[in-house]
């Protein structure tokens, strides 16, 4: 029994795909025209990396994908301080005073906004140590799962694994950040 090699057919990725995309990518970053903007690119590097398809996934899988890292992609150059300066708030809709702002430069509010945040900071930079020191395999996995939101059935085909097996290190890197996190964290 042969495995069925899947085909690309680029002419058809709007038609079949778009709508799939833009709901997958719109549920990702609640932003409407991010979401179209995603999609196309996603398009754009599918058409330059067609040569690179191996047909060992379907068209809409291998789409999916590369929408994924373009999402991640995003969401770490929002994240990065050269992001930051370049993404843009909208501060007053209309009137005279109408127009955007850098978002590093927006006036921040008068709570304790900023504790908050240097608190997450340091929660995430925390979680990321707790992660790193995880057997590889279990970091890999655990990222791929819960941080990349790849799927079960990609996960265990990248990583020639079974799903029970995905699922054994899943619970077991769980296990270990939980205890990282509460050493480290939490009775601090």
């Amino acid at each position: 029994m042969t495995e069925k090699k899947h085909t690309i057919n680029s002419n058809k990725w709007i038609d079949n795909y778009a709508d799939y995309l833009y709901n997958y990518a719109i549920s990702r970053v609640n932003n409407s025209d991010l979401a179209k903007d995603l999609v196309q690119e996603t398009f754009f590097a599918g058409l330059k990396s067609a040569k690179n398809f191996q047909g060992k996934a379907s068209e809409r899988t291998w789409l999916v994908s590369i929408l994924k890292r373009k999402i991640i992609d995003y969401y770490r150059k929002i994240n990065s301080k050269k992001g930051q300066a370049e993404v843009r708030m909208n501060f007053y809709q209309s009137g005279e005073n109408e127009g955007n702002w850098i978002e590093e430069r927006v006036p921040q509010s008068w709570d304790n906004q900023s504790e908050k945040n240097i608190e997450n900071e340091e929660l995430r930079n925390q979680l990321e140590a707790c992660i790193n020191n995880l057997p590889e395999k279990y970091a890999m996995v655990f990222r791929m799962k819960t941080v990349q939101e790849f799927e079960t059935e990609e996960i265990c085909k990248e990583l020639d694994i079974t799903s029970s097996n995905l699922w054994v290190i899943i619970h077991r890197a769980r296990t270990q950040l939980r205890k990282c996190m509460e050493d480290n964290w939490f009775n601090n």
